[in-house]
């Protein structure tokens, strides 16, 4: 867990999530372990963040509302970002995964919890967040 007194600026974490309820338990958990939350609950509201390349975790959902998915929200940050940790969540994809170096599958049903942790790990094999 990180230490709330450390100065170093927080990690910045962009979640996308349609399910209202799951993305409310994550955004708490994340924001309690001392993370920088952002959240979206589309992948057109995702993509207007990668614009504004603020995250250095991508947490999101696979199968979302629209015509924009989990997949393409992370190719696009990582054309940004080579080396920016993905999250993939999922209970149902329609595709087969295509992960990329530095990512994580999980399944859902998950706990909040679980996220926090794989977004520790990764931090870990990250190296320094940028600001």
């Amino acid at each position: 867990m990180r230490d709330p007194y450390v100065s170093s600026p927080a990690v910045s974490i962009l979640l996308v999530e349609d399910d209202p309820l799951i993305r409310e338990f994550v955004v708490e958990a994340l924001r309690e372990a001392g993370y920088h939350v952002i959240h979206a609950s589309t992948g057109d509201e995702a993509l207007a963040w990668c614009n504004r390349r603020v995250a250095d975790v991508l947490v999101t959902d696979v199968r979302l509302p629209e015509q924009v998915d989990g997949w393409q929200i992370a190719e696009r940050y990582r054309k940004q970002s080579p080396n920016l940790p993905v999250i993939y969540a999922t209970g149902f994809s329609p595709v087969l995964p295509r992960p990329v170096p530095g990512s994580r599958i999980v399944q859902k049903p998950f706990r909040p919890e679980e996220i926090v942790r794989i977004v520790e790990e990764l931090g870990q094999t990250k190296g320094t967040p940028s600001a």
